[in-house]
């Protein structure tokens, strides 16, 4: 069976991602596949719609492939890089896309996953539901328009998913933006008889229910001021005064890389400013080209998915030892490695 499989039913173009024992983490060849799809779909009087979900009951897509790309890094390879390039394609195409882009975001729902399901037009979430940025922990910077849709959410509620890698539920990615319709699992076949004979907008209208209220929107007054910080230190400190929630957030941020951590707070500041999804993706494939040539990632995929001893040695170890013109690095121009050919 394919790692991906495509049905049309009923004027629906239906893409699944089929690697269950992996969770549907994305392979290069089915950022590929799914690219080719939707180009063909683009014009097909066939369909109407495209619907995007996962084999399994785990979830819609836990990222890429992260084994793989650690392999690459150590070979001092360049594939990683080149699947990147085409997932930030794909995903700027699925902003763009021109006929309604349905994702059932059931389940896990983590890096790449986001990328294919929060920048579609009409995004689905379930009680099961757990939405999360994870790159910082790996020496990594959300990536795949991360920057662009946590850099958009109400207050700071995005600089706080980033910096903890939190996941968070259906009902906090609806406040944040990330989605827009909730349905409870056991109402997703109904979803998909109401698609074959109506449009998108009149089947969720009609099979869509109020979304339980969003935890991390109780949270906003205390996120909104230790998060407003110009820099990741005064973040911290003014976490580490603001309650045991804060505090709690303060200790989760201070295991992450300083260095991922300190380029992802410049990402999010200057993603926020950027024109559209396309700077963004560019500056992101900036950051992720050196990032990937930093040893911080492969050290925090050792640590996080290889040996799993949860004990990154980071380098430099402490955000006082953080270089100026290393985080620069992170954003310099490419030259010829520069990303090209990102459209809506």
């Amino acid at each position: 069976m394919s790692d991906v499989e495509f049905l049309v039913h009923s004027g629906i173009g239906h893409i699944r991602l089929n690697r269950p024992r992996a969770l549907n983490a994305l392979t290069h060849d089915m950022v590929s596949a799914i690219t080719a799809q939707l180009a063909q779909w683009r014009d097909a009087p066939a369909v109407r719609a495209v619907l995007v979900d996962g084999a399994g009951d785990r979830g819609l897509c836990a990222g890429g492939d992260i084994r793989s790309i650690y392999d690459d890094a150590r070979a001092g390879g360049s594939a990683s890089l080149e699947f990147w390039a085409d997932e930030y394609r794909l995903n700027a195409s699925i902003a763009g896309y021109p006929k309604p882009y349905i994702a059932i975001m059931d389940g896990l729902v983590m890096g790449g996953g986001v990328g294919i399901s929060a920048h579609g037009s009409h995004r689905i979430v379930t009680e099961r539901t757990r939405i999360g940025m994870p790159e910082v922990g790996i020496g990594f910077v959300p990536d795949v328009g991360g920057t662009y849709l946590l850099s958009r959410t109400p207050g700071e509620l995005g600089t706080h998913i980033a910096l903890t890698t939190a996941q968070i539920t259906g009902a906090d990615a609806i406040h944040c933006g990330l989605a827009d319709h909730y349905l409870p699992t056991d109402r997703l076949p109904d979803l998909f008889d109401a698609l074959a004979s109506s449009v998108p907008q009149t089947a969720l209208a009609t099979i869509a229910e109020p979304a339980p209220s969003s935890a991390l929107a109780d949270e906003s007054t205390w996120i909104e001021h230790c998060y407003t910080a110009d820099t990741v230190t005064e973040i911290l400190a003014r976490l580490k005064q603001s309650g045991d929630h804060a505090a709690a957030a303060a200790t989760e941020i201070e295991t992450k890389s300083p260095t991922s951590l300190t380029v992802t707070l410049r990402a999010l500041r200057s993603a926020a400013k950027l024109p559209d999804l396309e700077a963004v993706l560019t500056q992101e494939y900036r950051i992720s080209h050196r990032a990937f040539r930093s040893a911080e990632f492969v050290e925090g995929i050792r640590a996080q998915i290889i040996d799993k001893d949860r004990a990154p040695r980071w380098s430099p170890a402490t955000l006082a030892e953080i270089d100026k013109d290393l985080v620069d690095s992170y954003f310099a121009d490419l030259g010829a490695n520069e990303l090209t050919g990102v459209t809506r």
